[in-house]
């Protein structure tokens, strides 16, 4: 047992008492740590979303070309998505609303998530499950298009706005990430239009690679608006 205070500092804190010349050694050896952990966090984002893209491009086209269409024929885009994905839907929609690119005309989307009080309205007289699908119900209508983001593919109000939508005859898009979840399987059985999934069981990872495709497919859908030949052309890149 420590017979001092000195005795007991140094045996519970022994860092206060290592040379300045050792403690910087430790600082640097931390910062060393730290630069190969960055460097190796973006080599795997790197990775991940070039896999993602070779992979998925010919749906990514796909689903540009879709909402080139909704757009030209009138159609306007709905977007929904819970908690980091909410935030990304509010991006989707100001990037078609308020386009920041010289030459690109503003396109109409309305973010789900925005109205607070009516989604706290919906989930408190309802349930959570349904504070999409009634704003859906609302303001969508036959030759729209929702895309719902979700990082399992799982959110269950996200599922029952798809749902709805495919009665309401809107185009379903989904943004899902690790094994799909439930988004997968709506499409396989015919459920979903499109699913785009970014196979990665890190949350960061999917998010990342979420923000570069909707991006992406921004660009895109702008692109095919461009080229009428392309809007009226059949759907050759269609899943």
């Amino acid at each position: 047992m420590p017979e001092t205070i000195e005795d007991f500092s140094r045996a519970f804190y022994p860092f206060l008492h290592e040379s300045g010349q050792r403690r910087k050694e430790q600082r640097q050896e931390l910062m060393e740590d730290l630069r190969f952990s960055l460097m190796e966090k973006a080599r795997e984002s790197i990775e991940v979303k070039q896999r993602f893209f070779e992979e998925n491009a010919k749906t990514i086209l796909a689903v540009s070309q879709h909402l080139a269409r909704t757009f030209a024929r009138g159609g306007k885009l709905l977007v929904c998505g819970n908690g980091g994905s909410a935030t990304d839907a509010q991006h989707v929609a100001v990037e078609f609303m308020h386009p920041v690119t010289v030459g690109r005309k503003a396109l109409p989307a309305i973010c789900l998530v925005n109205d607070l009080a009516m989604v706290t309205a919906v989930a408190n007289d309802v349930s959570f499950a349904d504070v999409f699908t009634r704003q859906l119900i609302a303001l969508g209508r036959e030759g729209d298009a929702l895309l719902a983001i979700s990082t399992s593919g799982n959110s269950e109000n996200l599922l029952s706005a798809c749902a709805t939508a495919r009665r309401m005859k809107i185009a379903t898009i989904g943004f899902s990430g690790g094994d799909g979840g439930r988004m997968v399987e709506m499409q396989a059985e015919g459920l979903l239009d499109f699913c785009l999934n970014a196979p990665t069981s890190s949350v960061h990872r999917i998010q990342e690679t979420h923000v570069t495709l909707y991006h992406i497919v921004w660009d895109l859908t702008h692109t095919f608006l461009q080229r009428e030949s392309l809007l009226e052309a059949d759907d050759e890149v269609h899943r």
